[in-house]
């Protein structure tokens, strides 16, 4: 049993499926020339053989060729001789099938050299046999899920990083899939957000955190709970921080419940929080509504320390930072202990994490320590006017000396 295959018909219809599934169209113009090359090896050719063949998209046409590889004696192994894993030149065992040396090759094509593939035409075939069809379409197949793979691991290799929006579609005990477009993500429990439900067909953002090839094709790992999901969020919200404006400097973030995030600018006139924030909070409000209503502390970052974990034990009043080798050791107000520990020591633990300092919190009497300082004021101030009484005086007995200068001058001269 014989089968005519219509190439003109057969790669109208590879084509459109490699549309729909963006598959680059010269690609899919290589699988047909695959597929097709098979299939001539299996009706008419040797196992040892090498075919090719090249596809005419216009013409509906294939011419094939017999493909042997250009051989010179350095790259034939001889008899009993054994391959060298760590020689430049990998050796062959001649094989006339597969194989011509370089002396015959040179008659045909006089500027070949050794390495190179001789290419020998042959006649086009009208019809196929079952296998040969068969096998033609086995490897087209086979190509096109490649070549697709290829594409998906392409795509989201430079997505790596950045937001990528799917649609829930199942859940097997922990682990929840999702369609991202051409492939399905995973969402392990651990990149999850504590509490947040997942319902199926909810189109939802996530942070691409990885892609890597596996035999059963691309891997995509996505998060909800990493640190960066949250900093491409504002990137995404924040056109002062995609346009380099405005810095992230540092995240500490408690999934799902709290957040601290560290701005800076070195442009005079912005404001680094009130960007991020937005007009009336509609900026930082987007954000923790796609985090579901996770609260989020904008902080301005501060190159000396002391400020900078002063701003970041927010909304807790620091009344003094002392900076020690390993540690900071935070003086507060006693009724703002609390407050500035947090519930289960979440503020204190995600300010630590945001300026990489271990904080040490201690409350402090106000009235005392509000008495020092206005002992100081007023030690300070009562120095600064004995400072002016005496800059004063010495000022009041140059003039009068001055003056007693100038009337003795009149004097001689009368």
């Amino acid at each position: 049993m014989v089968q005519e295959i219509d190439l003109k018909t057969l790669s109208q219809a590879v084509i459109q499926i490699a549309e729909e599934r963006g598959i680059p169209k010269d690609k899919i113009i290589e699988v047909i020339e695959t597929a097709l090359g098979s299939a001539y090896k299996k009706e008419y050719g040797q196992k040892e053989e090498k075919y090719k063949a090249r596809f005419n998209q216009e013409t509906g046409k294939a011419d094939f060729f017999l493909v042997k590889k250009v051989v010179d004696d350095d790259m034939i192994l001889k008899e009993g001789e054994q391959q060298d894993l760590e020689g430049e030149v990998k050796k062959v065992r001649f094989n006339p099938l597969r194989h011509i040396k370089l002396e015959e090759a040179k008659k045909i094509k006089k500027d070949v050299k050794a390495g190179d593939e001789l290419e020998f035409p042959l006649p086009p075939p009208k019809r196929f046999g079952r296998i040969a069809a068969q096998t033609a379409k086995q490897v087209l197949l086979q190509k096109i899920r490649e070549a697709e793979k290829e594409v998906i691991l392409q795509e989201f290799s430079q997505k790596k990083g950045e937001v990528v929006s799917g649609v829930i579609q199942r859940k097997e005990g922990d682990k929840v899939f999702v369609d991202i477009g051409k492939t399905i993500a995973v969402l392990e429990k651990e990149d999850q957000i504590p509490g947040e439900f997942y319902k199926i067909g909810t189109r939802m953002r996530f942070y691409c955190q990885d892609v890597k090839e596996t035999p059963r094709g691309p891997e995509v790992k996505i998060s909800r709970s990493h640190p960066k999901f949250l900093s491409q969020l504002f990137k995404i919200e924040v056109p002062e921080i995609s346009s380099g404006i405005v810095e992230i400097k540092s995240i500490a973030r408690d999934p799902g419940s709290r957040s601290k995030v560290a701005v800076f600018t070195k442009e005079p006139g912005i404001d680094p929080v009130g960007s991020c924030v937005g007009q009336r909070g509609t900026r930082v409000n987007a954000v923790m509504q796609e985090l579901g209503r996770e609260k989020i502390d904008i902080i301005a970052w501060d190159e000396n320390p002391e400020n900078f974990i002063k701003n970041a034990l927010s909304p807790a009043e620091v009344l003094e930072v002392k900076i020690k080798k390993d540690k900071a050791e935070i003086k507060v107000p006693e009724d703002q202990v609390s407050l500035a520990i947090g519930r289960d020591g979440q503020n204190v633990r995600l300010a630590s994490e945001l300026t990489g300092w271990k904080i040490e919190v201690k409350g402090v009497e106000v009235s005392k320590e509000a008495e020092e300082l206005e002992n100081e004021e007023v030690k300070e101030k009562t120095r600064e006017e004995a400072k002016e009484g005496k800059e004063q005086k010495e000022s009041s007995e140059e003039e009068k000396t001055n003056v007693s200068r100038e009337t003795k001058e009149k004097e001689v001269q009368k």
